[in-house]
C-alpha cells in the first residue's frame, strides 16, 4: 500500500517543484519555446477549474476536492487490493487532485505552464501542469483497467 501512496507523493512533489520553478524564474505571461511552435513553457495562472471554468469559486473547489480525495482514498482501500493498475490509477488521480488543491489553498490560483500546439488539427491545447497531466493519466489508466476487468469477467462467465 505504501508504494502506491509513494506514487501520489512523488507526483505532488514534482508538481509543486515545477510550479515553484515557474513562479520563481518566469514572469507572468512569459513564454519559453522548447519545440517552437508546438511545445513551450508559458507562465499562466488559472483561478478556475479546467479551461478557466467557474473562475473565482474557490469554496466550491475546496469542497469538491475534499470529497474527491476522500472518495479516492476510500475506493483505494476498499476496491483496489490485488489490482495494481487500479491502484496506480487512483494514486495518479490523488496526486493530481492534491497538487492543484495545494495551489488553490496557498496561492488562490493554479499555476499552469505547459503550452502545446497540436499541429495536425492546428489546436492550441489549454495550458496545463503536472497535476493536470497526472489526472489525465489517472483517468486513462482507470479506463484501461475497466476494459481489462470487463474482458476478464466475460472470460469467467463463458
Amino acid at each position: 500500500m505504501l508504494i502506491y501512496y509513494g506514487i501520489a507523493i512523488i507526483l505532488i512533489l514534482l508538481d509543486q517543484l515545477t510550479k515553484w520553478l515557474v513562479v520563481q524564474n518566469m514572469t507572468l505571461g512569459e513564454r519559453i519555446p522548447i519545440l517552437d511552435p508546438y511545445l513551450a513553457l508559458l507562465s499562466h495562472r488559472n483561478k478556475g477549474a479546467a479551461w478557466g471554468m467557474l473562475e473565482g469559486q474557490m469554496w466550491l473547489f475546496y469542497v469538491v476536492t475534499i470529497l474527491v480525495v476522500a472518495g479516492i482514498i476510500y475506493f483505494f482501500h476498499k476496491e483496489s487490493k490485488g489490482q495494481p493498475l487500479l491502484s496506480v490509477s487512483l494514486m495518479f488521480l490523488l496526486g493530481g487532485a492534491l497538487g492543484n488543491f495545494i495551489d488553490r489553498l496557498w496561492r488562490k490560483e493554479v499555476v499552469d505552464f505547459v503550452d502545446v500546439l497540436i499541429p495536425v488539427i492546428d489546436y492550441d491545447f489549454p495550458i496545463f501542469n503536472v497535476a493536470d497531466a497526472a489526472l489525465t493519466v489517472g483517468v486513462v489508466l482507470m479506463i484501461i483497467h475497466v476494459f481489462l476487468d470487463e474482458k476478464k469477467n466475460k472470460k469467467k462467465v463463458s
